[in-house]
């Protein structure tokens, strides 16, 4: 009977071990699931190096909670998860207030959908944009135009967020944007895919090359600092020089058609589901660029 007893706890064990082994495989399969997610939504380089830190420390606290050896060691790393969750939960106060509205409203086909869908970028939108920026440079207008390629700039990302626009990309409008007599000319215009999502916006000044470049120039290397999937085009009002910046570069001078090539080349890598980033300028043309230390 003693020996039917134990055969009986026996089989209960295994039982519960291969119901835990599954049950331990379905929270990593979960887990590696989130993570899949959160990393095909990230956009950024440095949110992604961000976001890695964060979820090795957590592999870390579960690994050492595994074990259930390390106890004093298990204690400070749920300490630091903690600080560093608290820690995002501010710098990413943006992205998870959207995250909220997207959950709230029931939308979760666009929080589980490809980001760069919604850009629509065309060949003739690149011509738009570069007449109006040769036409600017030739009268020595000055100008600063944002084109987001998948950043998903918002309002809270900028000092000022100026005006709402919502408009059909057009050089027409921009070079009435960007009027002299206009109260939005000092301010740089975004676009997204084909249209003009707003005008008059104050953006983050850099902190290099203070003394070498002019407050537009500043604004541009500022931006594209932040934001790796976001360029500027840059119309010097003193001397009517075109400038491209990029991931905190900034290229100058280039002529109308460069500035052409550079915007389809960076705008069909954006949208390529092979290309991890847009490339930087310094594939160009030696003579042809200006890169700050």
């Amino acid at each position: 009977m003693n020996v039917l007893a134990v055969l009986q706890w026996r089989q209960l064990y295994d039982q519960l071990s291969s119901s835990l082994i599954q049950w331990r495989l379905l929270d990593v399969f979960c887990a590696v699931l989130l993570g899949f997610l959160l990393f095909s939504r990230v956009n950024e380089q440095r949110t992604l190096w961000l976001l890695r830190g964060y979820l090795f420390l957590v592999f870390l606290a579960w690994f050492v909670q595994w074990s259930e050896k390390l106890p004093l060691t298990s204690t400070f790393i749920d300490a630091l998860v903690l600080a560093c969750s608290l820690s995002l939960a501010i710098l990413w106060q943006g992205e998870l207030r959207r995250l909220m509205e997207l959950l709230g409203t029931g939308k979760l086909a666009v929080l589980l959908g490809n980001p760069q869908s919604r850009l629509r970028t065309t060949a003739s939108t690149v011509a738009q944009l570069t007449e109006a920026a040769g036409r600017l440079s030739k009268s020595r207008r000055g100008a600063l135009i944002v084109v987001d390629l998948g950043s998903d700039l918002r309002p809270e990302d900028f000092l000022n967020p100026g005006i709402t626009i919502d408009a059909q990309l057009s050089k027409e409008l921009l070079l009435n944007l960007f009027a002299s007599d206009t109260p939005l000319h000092d301010g740089a215009v975004v676009i997204k895919g084909n249209r003009i999502i707003s005008a008059g916006v104050i953006l983050p000044l850099s902190r290099q090359g203070v003394s070498r470049y002019g407050t537009r120039h500043l604004a541009a290397l500022g931006i594209t600092e932040r934001f790796d999937r976001c360029i500027c085009v840059v119309i010097s009002e003193e001397s009517g020089t075109l400038s491209l910046a990029n991931q905190g570069k900034l290229e100058r001078p280039i002529t109308s058609s460069r500035l052409q090539d550079l915007l389809t080349e960076l705008i069909a890598a954006s949208v390529s589901s092979a290309a991890v980033k847009a490339p930087s300028p310094r594939s160009v043309k030696k003579g042809t660029q200006e890169f700050l230390p």
